[in-house]
């Protein structure tokens, strides 16, 4: 397996490791649950560096993006972040990313870990003339840190404003004499920022931060906690509930996709189904009966089947099973009743409206 330059850090605080898409990564430390909680009140630190960085620069740089990617390039400014997927020509999705402006030339892409091989080969296919593509993602290590106090627990360690830091923002600094990308952004829901810098630093940013945080509740989170919190917001996993056999629109994922920017793949095929839109749609529901709902569950309505459970998890917050499944249109309607086929019986579970929290 793959290991981060934070593996040994995490086996050192007695994390449980998993094998997570090929690399190993701590699932929990305390525990996923007390882990939830302290983002959710307080802060928590994850390591996110098997995700991956891809620059796409060069004269055509921009263009090219502009036909790769489903949301508009023309909303984004140097210091700009723009959340997208890339689609097949069917409008399946390849992945889902966030775009970071570096210049006007200067694009870097922040991939899924499972994907960054698919997407790398898949943008430089679809690159025009002037324009380069290099994975840089044995570049970077990447920490989240998440949670209420992430910017008082920061402000510590940089002489940069982060009240001038807005929402889905960066800026190149210094955090603790490193020099690295501050980004506000995460997967959590929770004011935190994603901090991306060389990995030779990897272990004392790690130190730094715990140290700052000491006094602010941090805790060290791992995947299970992440999961937990991603999935309360609704926040799409891909490779669960969403991969190239979902679109878009079915994935309440329309508002990243810009049909009026021009061409690019998948365009004719997407305003078909935005038109035509949808058979089945990505549900949120609540437990109401005892049982979890896990990935691949089969959903019904009666003896009629309607569907099948993406994302499902306990929700910490909540204290109650939630989850995520792809229903067919008419059982959709906040309050439907359905039931979720659990080894050999069926739970009672309710349609919800998102987000969980």
């Amino acid at each position: 397996m793959k290991k981060t330059p934070l593996n040994q850090v995490h086996k050192n605080m007695g994390a449980k490791m998993t094998d997570f898409g090929g690399w190993e990564m701590p699932v929990e430390y305390t525990g996923i649950i007390e882990e939830h909680k302290a983002v959710r009140n307080k802060c928590g630190l994850f390591d996110v560096s098997h995700m991956g960085e891809i620059l796409v620069s060069g004269k055509n740089a921009k263009k090219s993006l502009q036909k790769i990617i489903a949301n508009d390039l023309n909303k984004l400014e140097k210091g700009k972040i723009i959340y997208t997927p890339i689609c097949k020509e069917d409008g399946g999705i390849i992945d889902d990313l966030l775009v970071y402006s570096l210049q006007d030339d200067q694009f870097l892409l922040v991939v899924n870990a499972s994907n960054i091989e698919k997407d790398y080969n898949w943008i430089k296919e679809h690159l025009l003339e002037d324009t380069t593509a290099e994975n840089l993602s044995a570049n970077y290590a990447m920490v989240a840190l998440q949670g209420p106090n992430s910017k008082k627990i920061l402000t510590q360690l940089t002489d940069i404003d982060l009240n001038s830091l807005s929402y889905y923002r960066f800026r190149e600094a210094k955090v603790a004499g490193v020099n690295m990308i501050v980004s506000r952004t995460g997967y959590t829901g929770e004011l935190g920022y994603e901090l991306y810098f060389e990995p030779e630093e990897a272990e004392k940013m790690w130190d730094e931060l715990m140290e700052a945080g000491s006094d602010f509740g941090l805790q060290a989170c791992g995947l299970g906690a992440r999961d937990t919190l991603r999935l309360e917001k609704i926040y799409a996993l891909y490779g669960n509930d969403i991969d190239e056999s979902t679109n878009p629109f079915e994935a309440g994922l329309g508002w990243t996709v810009e049909l009026d920017k021009g061409d690019f793949i998948g365009r004719k095929k997407l305003i078909d189904i935005k038109e035509n839109c949808c058979q089945r749609k990505l549900t949120p529901f609540v437990i109401r009966g005892r049982g979890m709902a896990r990935h691949g569950y089969e959903v019904y309505a009666g003896e009629e089947k309607i569907g099948e459970v993406t994302s499902g998890s306990y929700s910490p917050t909540l204290e109650e099973g939630i989850g995520l499944a792809y229903l067919k249109s008419e059982h959709t309607e906040v309050g439907s009743e359905i039931e979720i086929k659990v080894r050999n019986r069926k739970i009672k579970a309710e349609v919800v409206k998102g987000p969980f929290v």
